[in-house]
């Protein structure tokens, strides 16, 4: 019995020891000078304002080529006029920085706009300032105007002019104005920017907002004097961040300011007119 015993457990052994094969050790991982470092997954994403260049104006974008450009390159840079790409960074923009132009279109005498956004002017603002115009003009006219005929008895149907007309408005008044200031501005040879002024034209529409939210009040004289306070400080807010600008136009410079004020006070008075005023 134990003889059987020894040859199984010899057997076992030898079975063992042939059926397990070794595993050789790993070789060691040295680090030479080829290692690469790759960036963080934090790095990947959204372009912080550290990293992302600033928009440029149209006045570096599009009508000045970089030396050493052939005619080819130039007109390349005029076609990028036409893709989305080239005003892709003049809507990124923070909410922080949107709100702190807006107040600053509120205090219309301190005349520093034009310098605080000189770097980095945005469309975005703008935009969205000409499309909430459009929509508050549209509701709170038509509000006013259903009250004022229930008031009276009187039946009253909707007016789908008055989106139509204050969408040619506004996004009319802030595309032809800076486009036609512009071309006068280069004929006396004054610097400026297209998208600077299309920047300070959308946000001088802002306090119209409010303006067209006080004037549900029932008495004509308050609209008059609430129309008349909001163009009064739009125009100046316009006037006096041109003005640096418009003083290297010579003698002329003064005539210029002055109808760029007179406009932006025409401006609300056509809102007078055709928004403020409630007919029955």
């Amino acid at each position: 019995m134990m003889s059987g015993q020894q040859h199984y457990t010899t057997i076992d052994h030898h079975k063992v020891l042939g059926s397990v094969p070794a595993v050789p050790d790993p070789p060691p991982v040295t680090v030479g000078s080829n290692f690469q470092s790759f960036p963080s997954a934090g790095a990947h994403g959204k372009i912080t304002s550290a990293s992302r260049p600033p928009p440029r104006d149209a006045d570096d974008t599009f009508s000045k080529p970089a030396s050493g450009s052939d005619e080819s390159q130039q007109k390349g840079a005029w076609f990028g006029a036409f893709t989305v790409a080239t005003y892709k960074p003049y809507f990124d923009i923070d909410t922080f920085d949107v709100l702190d132009r807006i107040k600053d279109s509120l205090f219309p005498f301190r005349g520093t706009f034009n310098e605080k956004t000189a770097a980095n002017p945005d469309l975005y603002g703008p935009f969205w300032i000409c499309t909430t115009l459009i929509f508050v003009a549209a509701s709170i006219g038509t509000f006013v105007t259903y009250i004022a005929h229930k008031l009276k008895d009187q039946e009253w149907s909707y007016d789908i002019n008055l989106v139509t007309w204050s969408a040619g408005l506004f996004y009319g008044y802030v595309t032809i104005v800076p486009l036609g200031l512009y071309v006068i501005l280069k004929y006396f040879s004054v610097p400026s920017g297209l998208v600077q002024l299309f920047c300070l034209y959308g946000y001088s529409l802002f306090v119209f907002i409010p303006a067209l939210c006080m004037s549900i009040v029932p008495w004509e004289i308050v609209r008059w004097v609430i129309a008349g306070v909001a163009g009064f400080m739009s125009a100046t807010f316009v006037a006096l961040n041109l003005r640096a600008h418009i003083m290297s136009a010579g003698e002329s410079w003064f005539l210029i300011v002055a109808s760029i004020f007179l406009l932006q006070l025409a401006l609300s008075v056509a809102l007078k007119i055709y928004l403020f005023t409630v007919s029955v």
